[in-house]
């Protein structure tokens, strides 16, 4: 027999695990919101990387709020990138051209206007290079493709 002083405290699993799914529902809400402004952020700044951001978001979104999902995915000024993207079509080349153009501009002037260390200048040229040769290797969207 079991008195008052042996029992154990014991917590329902099922409201445990309810608890846990808000907690990491919300914190992949807060994530994807959080990578969908450095998305944004990453249009004007060239050396933000929009893409990869806003594809960091929707897995967010995907795995915590069909709405937010949706949202992105139907946004006016990204939503057709994205949606081009995870569907293997690939990116437009007005896109591609703008943003090697963009990110090479920009790293060129930080390294020799602004960075004096040279470890960091090859750095800023090895970061310039992988990223460019990794858009060249997104396919490029054909203007018949995307409608």
């Amino acid at each position: 027999m079991i008195n008052d002083k042996e029992k154990k405290c014991t917590v329902d699993p099922n409201k445990t695990h309810k608890i846990s799914d808000r907690l990491i529902r919300g914190a992949l809400i807060i994530a994807g919101t959080f990578f969908t402004g450095l998305g944004i952020v990453g249009i004007f700044l060239p050396l933000l990387p929009t893409t990869p951001f806003l594809l960091l978001a929707a897995v967010c979104y995907v795995r915590s709020s069909e709405r937010f999902y949706n949202w992105l995915l139907n946004n006016k000024w990204f939503g057709n990138y994205i949606k081009s993207y995870l569907e293997g079509k690939g990116v437009p080349l007005k896109v591609k051209i703008l943003s090697i153009s963009l990110l090479w501009t920009t790293i060129i002037f930080s390294a020799v206007f602004i960075v004096h260390n040279l470890f960091i200048r090859i750095v800023l040229f090895l970061i310039m290079i992988g990223v460019t040769i990794h858009i060249l290797t997104i396919r490029t969207l054909k203007t018949t493709e995307r409608d």
